[in-house]
């Protein structure tokens, strides 16, 4: 058995070991999960944020010497736009097809049950760094980018010099002191990985009830199931990629996004998978991914899209055709604006209800429904980034 099948085994296993944890309902049991899954949390974030910044960066130093950095992102963008736009579209028909009804009278509270105080044009404002400390400390990934790129862009173009060679070699340095300790991190993962799983297993088995919410949360897991298992792997096929084969490589990925739920945390996990499971070549990878974990949010944009559609409904504004392809479009762009951290898309989509004056209350009649929700999205988002990543390499191959 090779090394790859053994990890995917041991993964597998921890998995089970943490169901069967949480199902117990033992005090210490559910204690130490939840302890031990915070933990993960942290050093996932702590490691996320500067694997962002560094991956850009070291990938766009080069960009002044090679072509081949702008080919690269031409075609992420190109996918990324693709797939998200798909899965709003999805979503907007399965929207149609199984009409979610209105809540009942007296359901909605008179006051907002989540407030967040600001408007989708403050979140947009917010994404523009005005100095270098705050969008790390905050894990701004959208501001990270925006900083990667520029100083990416900076050392780039700057004539060569000692003082360039210092900074480049003090980057490329640090990129490697983090691959190490992400590859120290991923050893012991499965310890992990059993305490999300225990503390899902234990929240699912308390019971969860959506009533008249049913039919909007079928909407969107529905939308995150077909975007999954149909979508995603007929774009894989046309660009001649075996989707099985991929989905083997990037399934550590993929399992770590729907117990994280944060794309942004699993990146060590999406680079690691795709560079010595998938066998994308690096340059593509640390390009790739990191970029897609900021801006290639599938789940996302069809959450945005019929939670939107959900609420303006239930506030009596009237749902046509054309209002619906108009919030596509709102989806799309703002899907690809949010940061791939937990309950990014649910706060972003409070902040576009707040602009526009629609009970922002249902959302917080959402969100005993939305951890499932979100776990599902996000592991849908950590695939679509995998096939964007293997549908670019095989790309690069080809040029």
């Amino acid at each position: 058995m090779s090394s790859s099948n053994k990890q995917l085994l041991i993964w597998l296993g921890a998995i089970v070991i943490g169901v069967l944890a949480g199902l117990l309902h033992a005090g210490w049991i559910d204690a130490s999960a939840n302890f031990i899954a915070t933990v993960y949390t942290r050093l996932f974030q702590f490691l996320a944020v500067p694997t962002i910044a560094l991956a850009i960066t070291t990938t766009l130093i080069s960009f002044g010497r090679q072509g081949s950095t702008r080919k690269i992102f031409l075609h992420t963008l190109v996918y990324t736009f693709l797939t998200t736009l798909a899965a709003a579209l999805l979503g907007m028909v399965l929207y149609m097809i199984i009409r979610p009804g209105n809540l009942p009278a007296g359901v909605i509270p008179s006051d907002s049950a989540v407030d967040t105080g600001s408007t989708f044009y403050d979140h947009i404002v917010s994404v523009v760094p005005d100095n270098v400390v705050r969008p790390f400390l905050e894990g701004n990934v959208l501001s990270i980018l925006i900083i990667a790129v520029a100083v990416g862009f900076a050392l780039a173009y700057m004539k060569d010099s000692p003082q360039k060679d210092v900074l480049v070699k003090g980057v490329e340095g640090l990129q490697k002191l983090f691959y190490s300790l992400i590859k120290a991190l991923i050893w012991t993962l499965p310890l992990g990985i059993a305490a999300f799983a225990a503390q899902l297993a234990a929240q699912l088995s308390g019971g969860i009830i959506w009533n008249s919410l049913g039919k909007w949360a079928a909407v969107i897991l529905a939308g995150n199931l077909i975007q999954f298992v149909v979508i995603l792997p007929l774009f894989l096929l046309v660009r001649g990629l075996n989707p099985w084969k991929v989905f083997r490589a990037m399934a550590p990925a993929v399992a770590m996004a729907l117990f994280t739920k944060s794309s942004a945390a699993t990146l060590p996990v999406t680079l690691s998978s795709a560079e010595e499971r998938l066998g994308a070549r690096k340059d593509v990878a640390r390009f790739v991914l990191p970029i897609c974990t900021t801006i290639n949010m599938n789940g996302c944009a069809a959450f945005i899209l019929v939670t939107s559609l959900f609420v303006m409904q239930n506030g009596g504004m009237e749902i046509t055709l054309p209002v619906m392809l108009l919030w596509v479009l709102i989806s799309v762009i703002a899907a690809i604006g949010n940061a791939g951290v937990p309950m990014g898309c649910f706060f972003l989509t409070v902040s576009l209800m707040t602009g526009i004056g629609a009970p922002v209350a249902v959302m917080g009649l959402i969100l005993p429904v939305y951890t499932i929700v979100d776990m599902v999205e996000t592991a849908e988002n950590v695939w679509s980034d995998s096939c964007v990543c293997a549908m670019t390499d095989r790309d690069m191959g080809r040029a």
